[in-house]
């Protein structure tokens, strides 16, 4: 007797019966169709269906299936939600779109906490952190302080903390609460250059409302450091009319002096300075500089120290990590951390990552990456297969358990030999000359964006607050992308005088430096062979857009490319020039 074939059982999706059914429901609401509850805000009607607002949402799930009142009533008033927020709410359940803006993301946001619907509450968070400026820090600042929105929270007080000097002369400064201001002030992170800046700002929040918060001072001033002051400064401070008129004011000061807490650091802008990263082609030196500064340090490190990177990342905490090579360990990468007070490189005392397979075919090198996104630390990589497609693989570090955790893969639709995954607010991006992905950590998902316009092999890319710059090999072509709007828009290219190239041994290099694009690259004479290469730094001016020959005085030296981008960190300049 013949076998017979075996059938397997298989599932079927059919996502046009999800989607049609979707538009379907919002038909018959806007039609007024089989509704059956009336909900009132703020003297408004909406007629809705009890069973779409149950699927939607767990608390009207519990408001009409727990035999509460309400599941009875064929009109419920609901209490502490604004009218048009709700209108905005009853659009995204009956629709799946949701339309945000600076001006209602707030208010959306906490009646999506009411009503516990968790993607309209994540939405708003991804909103605001992307829209976390210098002109925006305070006020979401307050708002996620009130609502304990931590992501928001700490984005805003970064910005706050990188724009002191200037936050502390707006109006919105002068609104923040107590807490909040000595929150604020209590960071090693304030980018000042003097603590006076700091003094300062406490008077003007202090006088913009004088009569209520002089006798809040006493317990502003133990976070003034006055370690770092010189002693007219703080004499000058016991004579300030704010201090003599409040009596425990300057008993405190005298205190806080007395104690001389050494354990008070400077802050940031009082001894660091952003500097790029460039890596010499002799593996054990690195060259720190910041040219709009002209400071150009060279450091050396002993030989074995260094290691030979495969990927280089600076984190939100400034640390500097080196992913490389396990020595003997056949299929393993290990993470160095850069010590920044003394200057050497050490084991970052994190487990080992499993180096993804298919890194090499043919003789052909694969760009690997190391980035962060949200303070986790991904690994990405790309497998080129024989049909001609790459497939982009992902881990991510998993701090608690110490464990690298596998993440959703890309295929994309050709061969591709260079990873492009800037950090954009909370997402990270993969960008080529013909694809862009937007990969969205809460939901380990790859989203599709809009190509670039210009069909060229992009090398470099980074981002700029709510933007990705990113230009080819030649630098004849520079590209932005708008994340926000999904758009792009072609730059100015390098302004060749005519008698150079781009040199192509080395990858061009995209960094923001002090809020401001830069790129470095090699360029030599074509007609010359023999005649060595420069290395030359240009800044893009917006406002022209033109990039500008910063004339970089770099040391005499070969570099070479470890990613498309120069990483760029905060150094701590007397640590550099000590060594």
């Amino acid at each position: 007797m013949a076998d017979r074939p075996v059938a397997f059982p298989r599932s079927y999706q059919d996502d046009n019966y999800f989607f049609g059914f979707l538009e379907f429901v919002g038909g018959f609401q806007m039609a007024g169709i089989l509704q059956d509850v009336v909900l009132e805000v703020e003297d408004r009607k909406f007629p809705c269906h009890r069973l779409v607002l149950s699927a939607a949402s767990p608390y009207f799930q519990a408001m009409f299936t727990s035999g509460m009142a309400e599941s009875r009533q064929k009109t419920v008033v609901l209490q502490g939600l604004d009218a048009g927020m709700f209108e905005e709410i009853l659009e995204y359940i009956y629709s799946g779109s949701l339309q945000l803006s600076l001006d209602k993301v707030q208010p959306l946001y906490q009646a999506a906490d009411l009503l516990q619907l968790d993607y309209v509450r994540k939405a708003c968070i991804d909103y605001m952190v992307m829209n976390v400026q210098r002109s925006t820090c305070v006020d979401l600042y307050k708002f996620a302080d009130a609502f304990s929105v931590d992501m928001v929270q700490r984005r805003s007080l970064q910005t706050i903390h990188i724009h002191f000097a200037k936050v502390a002369l707006s109006e919105e400064f002068f609104t923040l609460s107590v807490n909040q201001l000595t929150e604020i002030i209590s960071h090693d992170e304030l980018d000042v250059k003097e603590e006076t800046t700091v003094w300062e700002a406490v008077v003007r929040w202090v006088q913009h409302s004088r009569e209520d918060r002089l006798h809040h001072l006493p317990s502003i001033l133990p976070h003034i450091r006055f370690n770092l002051l010189t002693s007219d400064d703080t004499a000058a401070i016991l004579e300030h009319p704010l201090v003599r008129e409040d009596p425990g004011s300057s008993e405190v000061i005298r205190n806080v002096v007395q104690k001389d807490n050494p354990d008070l650091k400077p802050r940031l802008g009082m001894a660091t300075t952003e500097m790029a990263l460039v890596y010499n082609i002799d593996r054990n030196r690195l060259l720190f500089m910041n040219p709009q500064q002209g400071k150009y340090i060279s450091c050396s490190y002993e030989p074995g120290t260094l290691p030979n990177p495969v990927a280089t990342t600076v984190t939100s905490d400034n640390n500097i990590y080196i992913l490389s090579c396990v020595p003997g360990g056949e299929g393993r990468l290990h993470l160095t951390r850069y010590n920044h007070a003394e200057n050497v490189w050490e084991c970052a005392n994190m487990s080992s990552v499993s180096r993804l397979e298919e890194l090499r075919r043919d003789g052909v090198s694969v760009d690997q990456h190391l980035v962060e996104v949200e303070q986790i630390l991904y690994y990405l990589a790309l497998e080129r297969r024989k049909d001609n497609s790459s497939l982009l693989r992902m881990t991510k570090y998993i701090r608690e358990t110490d464990q690298w955790q596998e993440c959703s893969r890309l295929l994309l639709g050709k061969t591709l030999y260079d990873i492009l995954t800037p950090q954009c607010g909370p997402y990270l991006y993969f960008l080529s000359g013909t694809e862009v992905h937007r990969y969205d950590p809460s939901q380990d998902r790859w989203i599709r964006r809009t190509p670039p316009m210009v069909r060229t092999d992009l090398c470099s890319a980074v981002a700029m607050g709510t933007e990705i710059f990113c230009t080819d090999r030649y630098f004849s072509h520079t590209l932005v992308y708008d994340t926000e709007s999904d758009s792009w828009q072609e730059l100015a290219g390098w302004p060749d005088p005519g008698y150079r190239d781009v040199r192509t041994l080395t990858t061009p290099q995209l960094f923001v430096l002090e809020n401001q694009l830069h790129i470095l690259f090699e360029a030599h004479d074509p007609d010359l062979d023999d005649a060595p290469s420069e290395n030359l730094v240009y800044v893009y001016d917006r406002s022209a857009d033109a990039w500008r020959d910063l004339e970089a005085a770099l040391p005499d030296e070969r570099y070479i490319g470890r990613g498309p981008l120069c990483p760029v960190a905060r150094m701590y300049l007397p640590y550099l020039q000590g060594s």
